[in-house]
């Protein structure tokens, strides 16, 4: 992992077409704004694993014995 020290109004670029800029610190929360390509996928971390999980139970054993039933 990177570790970098930004304050605010300050920016990161990855790969180069995404930007972060810190646009607010306030105690312990900090407030991103995020540049990309509408093509790039943007998700909170805790959304992205629940995702994850439903897209893995789809593809489960018994769903596609399911799915089998219905053709």
């Amino acid at each position: 992992m990177l570790a970098l020290t930004r304050k605010r109004g300050e920016s990161i670029v990855i790969n180069n077409n995404v930007e972060i800029t810190i646009l607010e610190v306030k105690g312990d929360q900090i407030k991103v704004g995020i540049d990309a390509p509408k093509e790039v996928p943007i998700y909170r971390k805790e959304v992205y694993l629940q995702i994850k999980e439903e897209n893995k139970a789809a593809l489960s054993v018994n769903n596609l014995e399911e799915l089998k039933g219905i053709l």
